[in-house]
């Protein structure tokens, strides 16, 4: 299956989970796979917020940022991976002076409750 992100149309959401400015993404859901690509402009941020019944991978396609989560803060470079595992929280700053691209993937509750 290709999913093209370049033909979905752009959504953007104010102060994302409580973070700074908006979030611009394009999202793809089928019921059992969350899959979004995201553009955090500078100062930009996704709020704190706990994976109850999940997890996240945030792949970072280009741009830098910080990863907050409760073991500190780390530097999220260009081609790098984060992981966020169930029942951790998470968040995601764009600390740099250009606009951070990301993909973020989660599981549906259901997938990852049967493994």
């Amino acid at each position: 299956m290709i999913i093209d992100f370049d033909s979905m149309p752009d959504t953007v959401i104010e102060h994302f989970k409580g973070g700074e400015k908006h979030l611009a993404s394009k999202m793809y859901y089928d019921g059992n796979m969350r899959i979004m690509r995201g553009i955090l402009e500078p100062g930009a941020s996704i709020g704190l917020h706990r994976h109850e019944g999940t997890c996240e991978v945030i792949i970072m396609k280009r741009g830098e940022g910080t990863v907050i989560e409760s073991d500190g803060e780390h530097k999220l470079l260009e081609g790098q991976c984060h992981y966020c595992k169930e029942g951790e929280e998470h968040s995601l700053v764009n600390t740099s002076d250009k606009d951070l691209e990301f993909y973020g993937i989660v599981p549906s509750q259901a997938t990852s409750a049967s493994k």
